[in-house]
């Protein structure tokens, strides 16, 4: 089948029956399983080993490079990547010939559950799909605290040693919104930027939410200190974790949403 994919402007030869999938975006290969074809998937990131248990897949890469002959041995139907940082290497594979399919980096939540509407049409079960995507939005509006006033949060993403924080094009602002807070940067029309320390310090935010990852892990308490941070916040640690980890767009994220209204509310 020849289907149109948006990010590469071009019509992508896929098999009729997509029987072997690699898979670089670990949120992606967590929805594979989430929607029962788990046994479809024989390549993943080094990543994707936290949110699926899938000894006999093989491990091809990590979120930027590939061993190509390993990939290209697998003989994939589908390798699914994201637009951003991944694009450079998206491209790479297509010009190897590999049947690359390419879904958006999400700017919403709307977003993440469109991507889960994509794959269930690759993989032609798209009632799976609108099943994952309903339950996942009964956790996110059953559970949603509808206090007058939601206390204020900022969000502080350690990447190795490039630190951003979160603007409201992005669904981890959703995340927070969901979870009852208020993200004090959700007027400025971004996804990720270097934030301003010393806006964070005037608008002081009742809860300080850092994201870090294991190879280069931060000690928050020591940086709100060297801050001079000094007002009351609850300071909460966001890890790699499943279900702790702000930044992963897979169906953990309902596990996720969960544990951060008990960090909030208790």
């Amino acid at each position: 089948m020849k289907i149109y994919c948006e990010p590469l402007m071009r019509k992508i030869d896929l098999p009729d029956g997509i029987e072997r999938i690699v898979s670089l975006v670990s949120g992606f290969t967590e929805t594979i399983f989430e929607m029962g074809h788990g046994e479809r998937v024989v390549g993943v990131s080094k990543y994707c080993s936290r949110y699926v248990n899938h000894p006999s897949a093989e491990v091809v890469g990590d979120y930027l490079t590939v061993d190509l002959s390993k990939l290209k041995s697998l003989r994939p139907d589908l390798v699914l990547l994201t637009t951003g940082v991944q694009m450079q290497l998206a491209l790479h594979l297509l010009q190897e010939g590999l049947p690359v399919y390419v879904l958006p980096l999400p700017k919403s939540i709307n977003g993440v559950w469109e991507n889960v509407m994509l794959i269930g049409g690759l993989l032609n079960d798209v009632r799976s799909a609108r099943e994952l995507v309903l339950k996942w939005q009964e956790v996110f509006l059953n559970g949603r605290e509808t206090h007058a006033e939601r206390p204020s949060a900022y969000v502080e993403l350690w990447f190795g040693e490039h630190v951003r924080t979160v603007g409201s094009l992005s669904f981890v602002n959703d995340l927070e919104e969901y979870a009852g807070l208020k993200n004090i940067f959700s007027d400025v029309v971004e996804s990720f930027f270097v934030p301003p320390l010393k806006e964070v310090r005037r608008r002081r935010p009742r809860f300080i939410i850092f994201f870090h990852e294991p190879d280069f892990p931060v000690d928050p308490y020591r940086i709100v200190g060297s801050r001079g941070w000094d007002w009351e916040a609850k300071l909460i640690e966001s890890t790699v974790e499943a279900g702790k980890n702000l930044i992963h767009d897979g169906p953990s994220m309902m596990r996720t949403i969960q544990w951060l209204r008990e960090q909030i509310w208790g």
